[in-house]
């Protein structure tokens, strides 16, 4: 009884096994479910917020392997290979070459593997040694071809990624894309995960399925024509009408695949915004005392990703269960029975030799359809990868698209109520210089919302212009739209050329680099040496600033620090002035940029100014600025201005 209690044992274990598995799997699925249930029953209020805080228009996403997927593709592949006679395609040759040697080496691994047992089954040992050591003298070969294969595929990716992030930080970076982007559009909230984590998911994606797709053909095409050069044209054509039935099969099951992976990566961009606004807006947040309801804002957006997660786990372990059966097991059985057809036939070759010899054979002819069906599974697979870059590549030309429109002024963004028909070009731009000048050109935001319905100043050089009103009155709306920032809406806005108008605000940005950096930045310091500005010139502009001491506090012009946290408000302040000092531009726009610095250190910066010829358009409350100023420009905050002369009683205009 026990021989047989135990053949029963071993008969049932597997389905035992495979049962108590799934019921395992089931209950996961299961309890994960209630949980999520929970969860969002709980939360479903901190949830809905999150949805209406973010600001990304949910729009319907199509990211399949379809017609539009392959001239996305296209269109990318022109810019990460620009090429036939560029690095990058000569890297796809050597892939494509180590490949075919790796084919090569594994062909002659099976056939002198099989030489080494034949060998051993002949009990000839001085054969045995010469083919071992063939054997052994021909690994570093073959080590070399698998590395060098691994070197040009991680170097390929290195490069493919290069490419791109050139390429999109050109059109990021280009005039103030990346503030419109960031102020005037709707579309991206998350920028900074496209650019990073999502170009170099592309990248990889892209070697990856190269690889993964030029191998197996390469495998296939080597085996069918030595297994039909052997044993007929039958056996190959089995396996090769089983690809292309599964292959059609997976495709079609895997795509939600590109969906699903396009949400992923929102989601993430979405939690990776609300951390940066966290530590951006820390100061706020820790004055209102802030950190539950910001950790409420940040599990909730954690939450979602989570349970997207979950869900996109489910699927690529259904369709793993999916993939194995089809690409692997039924293909093993497709295998077993496509080898067995020449010999059950009996065709000639086999049916006539011993049975030693007839092992042999099915021993070669086995290893190469092993690796035959080994390739088909692999190239079925690679239409797994292909999904998860159709959702990559929707993602990449989505950001390249709205690139495009915003370098050529068009913008998406949510309008007031009435204003849906307005054209952000409507207005027009003239550069001329030594004036600026504002004819019935509409103060506007971006949204539409009217400030002032039309302006019209002519400012020439040498009107120093102070600006003045109650907040939120148009002062800085009417800047942004002269610095080109905002939309012109309508009317006729004429300015001097792009780097003759220089804009401080109240507070400046200080640059990564060194103290040189900082004033005469955006130019490096070689673009100041060729705009004939020397260190003592530089120095010279510290000292008219009050700053002189800096460079032995700090170490000259080469120290580098971190300037936002070593300098104090005033310095960055006269930092800036000296900035503005250094570029020497026609007109200046002041906005609350002196707040922090002594009475008397700021009027001697503003009568250099003067002397210099800047010509000055000040946002300012302090009374004490009045006396450097000419004009005076007032927005009473209704809609209304004034633009009059400095005389005595200008008290009327109020701050």
């Amino acid at each position: 009884m026990a021989p047989n209690f135990s053949k029963y044992l071993t008969k049932h274990n597997v389905y035992a096994a495979a049962g108590v598995a799934a019921a395992l799997w089931y209950l996961s699925i299961h309890q994960n479910a209630k949980m999520n249930k929970i969860e969002r029953k709980g939360k479903k209020r901190i949830e809905d917020e999150i949805k209406y805080m973010i600001t990304e228009k949910k729009q319907p996403t199509k990211a399949h392997v379809d017609r539009q997927f392959f001239c996305q593709l296209s269109r990318l592949l022109k810019i990460i290979v620009p090429g036939w006679t560029s690095c990058e395609a000569g890297l796809m040759f050597l892939v494509a070459s180590s490949l075919v040697c790796r084919s090569l080496c594994d062909l002659w691994m099976i056939n002198h593997s099989t030489k080494i047992e034949s060998s051993i089954v002949a009990m000839d040992k001085s054969l045995f040694r010469k083919r071992l050591l063939q054997f052994l003298v021909a690994m570093p070969i073959i080590s070399i071809v698998n590395n060098v294969l691994k070197y040009s595929v991680g170097d390929l990716k290195i490069r493919l990624r290069t490419n791109m992030t050139r390429n999109l930080y050109d059109e990021y970076l280009k005039k103030f894309t990346y503030y419109r982007m960031a102020n005037l559009d709707s579309r991206i909230t998350n920028a900074d995960q496209l650019l990073t984590t999502d170009i170099d998911k592309f990248c990889e994606s892209v070697a990856d399925l190269y690889c993964n797709v030029a191998k197996p053909c390469l495998d296939i095409g080597i085996y069918v024509y030595r297994l039909t050069k052997s044993v007929g044209y039958g056996t190959p054509a089995i396996m090769l009408g089983y690809l292309v039935i599964s292959g059609a099969l997976l495709t079609y099951l895997r795509r939600p695949t590109g969906r699903l992976t396009v949400t992923e990566q929102k989601l993430e961009g979405e939690f990776r915004h609300i951390n940066a606004r966290i530590i951006t807006h820390s100061e706020e947040i820790a004055f209102y005392q802030g950190n539950l309801r910001e950790k409420a804002t940040l599990l909730s957006s954690f939450n979602k990703l989570v349970t997207h997660l979950r869900k996109f786990l489910r699927f690529r372990i259904i369709m793993g269960i999916t993939d194995n059966i089809i690409a692997k097991y039924v293909a093993t059985v497709v295998g077993f029975w496509a080898v067995s057809k020449p010999f059950m036939a009996g065709v000639d070759g086999i049916a006539n030799v011993s049975h030693a010899e007839r092992s042999r054979l099915y021993y070669t002819y086995g290893r190469m359809l092993l690796k035959l069906a080994e390739a088909i599974g692999r190239l079925v697979l690679a239409g797994r990868e292909l999904t998860r870059l159709a959702g990559f590549t929707a993602r990449v030309t989505q950001l390249r698209h709205v690139l495009a429109e915003l370098n050529d002024g068009k913008y998406q963004r949510t309008m007031i109520a009435g204003s849906e028909n307005l054209s952000a070009n409507g207005g027009r731009l003239i550069f001329r210089d030594k004036i600026i000048k504002f004819d019935k050109v509409p103060v506007m935001t971006p949204n539409g919302d009217v400030l002032i319905k039309e302006l019209s100043v002519e400012i020439h050089s040498g009107m120093n212009v102070l600006v003045c009103g109650p907040n939120g009155a148009g002062k800085s709306s009417l800047f942004r739209i002269l610095g080109e920032l905002w939309p012109l809406f309508g009317g006729e806005l004429i300015k001097p050329p792009r780097g003759k108008l220089f804009y401080i605000p109240q507070k400046p940005y200080m640059t990564l680099g060194c103290l040189r950096d900082q004033i005469t930045y955006p130019h490096s310091g070689a673009e100041a040496i060729r705009r004939g500005s020397t260190d003592a010139k530089l120095e010279q502009h510290l000292k008219r600033v009050q700053l002189e001491y800096l460079l032995e506090r700090e170490g000259g012009l080469d120290a580098v620090a971190d300037w936002l946290d070593v300098l104090s408000g005033g310095e960055k302040q006269r930092i800036a002035m000296a900035r503005l000092f250094y570029h020497a531009p026609q007109f200046a726009i002041l906005d609350e940029c002196t707040s922090a610095v002594s009475v008397d250190v700021e009027g001697s910066m503003y009568r250099y100014c003067r002397d210099v010829g800047i010509t000055l358009l000040t946002v300012s409350h302090r009374k004490s600025l009045w006396q450097h100023h000419e004009y005076v420009l007032h927005l009473d905050g209704r809609g209304n201005y004034n633009f009059k002369p400095i005389e005595d009683g200008t008290e009327e205009f109020g701050s």
